[in-house]
């Protein structure tokens, strides 16, 4: 049996960059050798297994050799590995475009063999944003859409590679990369063509497009997959404008629960994902002017948020997305309208005790609008 530590966990330390778990290709054995060696190991998977000990991957190559198998890989920043004796192998540009800090396909045909491969090369610019994308990946990229492929990945695939590349640095190039090689379609189809409209009137968001604005948002927030993805989603709704009305946006929230759902469902991301990006679009603009509602329409606001459980992230995007920042102010308010409790005489009336409860906090906001 010949193990060899492969891909992520040697470029990192090659870049000097901090890794944990490694991932590890066998050959010349078989599945029972390795249970043998390695008796806690556990196996995911049916087609082409992958086998787990200890928070390291085993995958027993298809290939006669370590060399055939790291041709086979995506990047050649990837296609390098480290025998038990410690020698480096290596594609023969691994090392050159480590060095170097290049994005560089090893083969088209690997792309063509795996369209996954798209989503991958776009996640490694948002990690590695100082690594320049070359000429053939942008190729390969390019022509695995013109091929139709990437139409055929698993939705788990590509969402798992959306949320890996929303943890990174510059998670903005993960959607800036898909643009550039016509590859948001099929999967991000509702943001196709918003580099083509305004962000609104010029005296709040200058010549920038919706496509500038929802990327700098997301910048913005960076570290947490989470705002990002509410990042992204805040302003779909845009893309969908009349013409007739453009530059201004009047309803888009709407518009953009509604495309921001239909995303996070097609690529089957977490329950938790879907409600973020539907609450990011339908409330962003009311959190942005929090501090001109009335009573009435903060205590709804109010409520909703901090039942859906996204009162705090809601205003994160706002403040990305204005530049304004009301969360104190707001979880002041909410900690004052929660403390209200209905008098015992007036509960079990029914609908009517929840209008009660509603006009009690109403009131208890009432002396908090002398700003």
């Amino acid at each position: 049996m010949k193990i060899y530590k492969v891909g992520g966990k040697i470029r990192d330390q090659l870049l000097g960059i901090k890794s944990y778990d490694s991932d590890y290709v066998i050959f010349e054995a078989d599945e029972k050798q390795l249970l043998e060696k390695l008796p806690d190991i556990k196996k995911i998977g049916k087609k082409k297994p992958v086998y787990i000990s200890k928070g390291n991957e085993y995958t027993i190559s298809e290939f006669e050799s370590i060399e055939k198998d790291l041709e086979s890989r995506d990047l050649t920043i990837n296609a390098i590995a480290k025998s038990e004796e410690d020698k480096i192998i290596s594609h023969p540009k691994a090392l050159k475009d480590i060095e170097e800090k290049i994005l560089r396909p090893v083969s088209i045909k690997n792309f063509f063999d795996d369209p996954l491969r798209v989503f991958r090369a776009a996640r490694f610019s948002a990690v590695f944003p100082d690594f320049k994308v070359s000429e053939e990946l942008i190729n390969a990229m390019k022509l695995t859409k013109e091929k139709g492929l990437t139409k055929n990945i698993s939705a788990e695939r590509v969402g798992n590679e959306l949320r890996k590349a929303f943890e990174a640095k510059r998670p903005e190039n993960f959607i800036s990369l898909l643009n550039d090689t016509g590859n948001l379609s099929p999967w991000f189809k509702e943001f196709e063509n918003a580099d083509k409209i305004p962000a609104g009137p010029e005296k709040f968001h200058g010549k920038n497009t919706v496509f500038d604005h929802t990327l700098d948002c997301m910048q913005k927030v960076y570290g947490s997959s989470l705002l990002v993805w509410m990042a992204f989603c805040h302003d779909l709704g845009k893309i969908k404008t009349p013409k007739e009305i453009l530059p201004s946006h009047y309803g888009h929230e709407k518009t953009g629960a509604r495309l921001a759902n239909n995303i996070g469902k097609r690529l089957k991301l977490p329950s938790k994902f879907i409600k973020a990006g539907i609450t990011s679009a339908k409330y962003h603009m009311k959190t942005g002017v929090y501090n001109e509602l009335k009573p009435s329409t903060r205590v709804k606001l109010l409520m909703e948020l901090y039942n859906k459980g996204f009162l705090r992230e809601v205003f994160i995007i706002t403040n990305a997305d204005k530049g304004i920042d009301y969360f104190d102010q707001a979880e002041k308010d909410l900690e004052k309208i929660l403390k209200i409790k209905l008098p015992e005489e007036k509960k079990e009336l029914g609908k009517k005790s929840g209008e009660i409860l509603f006009q009690m906090r109403c009131e208890a906001l009432q002396d908090k609008f002398s700003y």
